[in-house]
């Protein structure tokens, strides 16, 4: 390969470039092989990262790939990694364990992981060492960086090893291949500086960098008019958005702009900080056309003390100030919440506190975890960790108690009529289809799967914790 080649597929190019050259490449494969090759992408973890996924596809797509449906089929294969939970950690690495013997069969076979996960110095070094059949990993905030990464390794056959967080730029106009014609995830900022103490994505995914307004807006606009129906716009922390970038705006502009785009769809957002999430905010949903009155709002703790400890910077009173507000404008409004058991130096009255915080709440649902430490936080290295079995019985307390009061929340729902997007044929349940509500709900009812991406009417008959069961009504 000419030098100037690789110098122009280098980790800071245009990955238009890069994207170009492996293109090349790939149109030569496949004359000579008579097929194209095939990539595959496994995600694990958050919605931003199926999200990344999303563009790591696109961008295997705009190189010559085909999109293969299991590893065993595909040429190149890229892991996205996960590391808010060790199990998370775990899963990937026993997966990637499991492609050694593909590689043996195919040596060949690219190999690749990005993501969280190999983001920490540790566990890069654990690839390079104990994963050798790993070709190249990148880390969250180099995404852009896959092509040239790609190309590299096509020419020099050296594993590459770029785990840390080292850009500050934001990629426009990479593209995407969407897992779905009518849902779709839109990343507005990436990065995070918030520095909970028991949370590792500030140091996977770098510091807060925003996009600015009008690339995020045509987005939007472009997946309405191909007929997208629910739109999630995504962020470490949404109520951060803005900081840096040229147009001044802060979120609930962005929200208001978009809101105002014509057409028959649904906007929502994740994830919200509860110190940033102010009554501006809530003011723009209130009063806007497509914004869904749906809120997730992470408390993780009931306890003053444990939120401190945590570096949450809110009170627990603070927090239902919002919360008041917030259905005092939108009555309707759904909001769920995370919450994390077993922090360390939790005591039985900071547990009794997110009991009866949970009680005044009134949650919808909960995402519910016990606590993981993550090594390089200040968690990790905090005294008092709290014993598992301590933490698994408050866990299950919690979660029968939040039963009880999602269940009560989803029976007030029972007789109402209700506007739901059809997500087509139930997994679990091939008579019925499911789909989900403007409040995010998810219902199931007997009717025909074609009407998938449609919004339909359904009548409410029936309440579960975490589901709904309903009767299709003819308009």
């Amino acid at each position: 390969m000419e030098k100037n080649k690789l110098q122009a597929a280098g980790t800071g190019a245009d990955p238009q470039k890069a994207i170009a050259l492996v293109r090349q490449e790939n149109q030569r494969f496949a004359m000579e092989a008579g097929r194209a090759r095939r990539a595959f992408v496994l995600t694990f973890g958050c919605q931003q990262n199926e999200a990344d996924s999303e563009k790591i596809a696109g961008m295997a797509q705009a190189m010559g790939y085909e999109m293969a449906d299991a590893p065993e089929q595909a040429d190149l294969i890229v892991v996205n990694t996960c590391a808010v939970r060790e199990h998370a950690e775990k899963r990937a690495l026993s997966t990637v364990g499991q492609y050694k013997h593909l590689k043996a069969q195919n040596p060949e076979l690219v190999i690749e992981m990005c993501g969280c996960m190999v983001s920490q110095e540790h566990r890069a070094d654990e690839i390079k060492h104990r994963y050798p059949y790993v070709n190249f990993i990148f880390g969250t905030s180099a995404l852009q960086t896959f092509p040239a990464l790609l190309w590299e390794w096509m020419n020099t056959h050296r594993r590459i090893f770029r785990s840390g967080a080292e850009e500050t730029s934001v990629a426009e106009g990479l593209p995407v291949r969407r897992e779905s014609g009518y849902r779709a995830w839109v990343s507005i900022m990436y990065g995070c500086n918030n520095f909970c103490s028991y949370c590792i994505v500030p140091y996977v995914r770098g510091r807060e960098r925003s996009r600015e307004p009008e690339p995020i807006l045509e987005e939007i606009r472009a997946l309405v008019a191909a007929g997208y129906r629910d739109i999630t716009l995504l962020g470490q922390n949404v109520n951060s958005y803005g900081k840096g970038t040229a147009a001044g705006w802060d979120f609930a502009d962005l929200l208001a702009a978009a809101d105002k785009i014509e057409g028959d769809y649904i906007l929502r957002f994740m994830t919200s900080h509860p110190k940033d999430a102010g009554k501006k905010l809530i003011d723009v949903m209130a009063a806007s056309t497509h914004i869904a009155h749906q809120f997730h709002l992470p408390l993780q703790s009931g306890s003053n003390s444990i939120l401190e400890k945590m570096n949450r910077r809110y009170t627990a009173e603070k927090y239902l100030e919002t919360l008041d507000y917030l259905r005092e404008k939108m009555p309707d409004v759904t909001v769920t919440s995370d919450m994390i058991v077993g922090f360390p130096g939790e005591s039985d009255a900071d547990f009794e506190e997110t009991m009866k915080m949970i009680d005044r709440a009134g949650f919808d649902m909960i995402f519910s975890f016990i606590y993981s430490p993550r090594k390089g936080t200040p968690a990790a290295r905090m005294e008092n960790q709290v014993p598992e079995a301590v933490t698994h019985a408050r866990f299950d307390r919690m979660l029968e108690r939040q039963n009880a009061i999602g269940l009560e929340k989803n029976r007030e729902l029972v007789g109402k009529t209700l506007r739901v997007l059809c997500d087509g044929e139930s997994k679990n349940d091939p008579a019925s289809v499911c789909g989900r509500t403007e409040g995010n709900k998810l219902v199931f009812w007997r009717g025909d799967p074609a009407a998938k991406g449609s919004f339909v009417r359904v009548r409410i008959t029936g309440a579960e914790p975490f589901a709904l069961q309903g009767e299709l009504q003819s308009d």
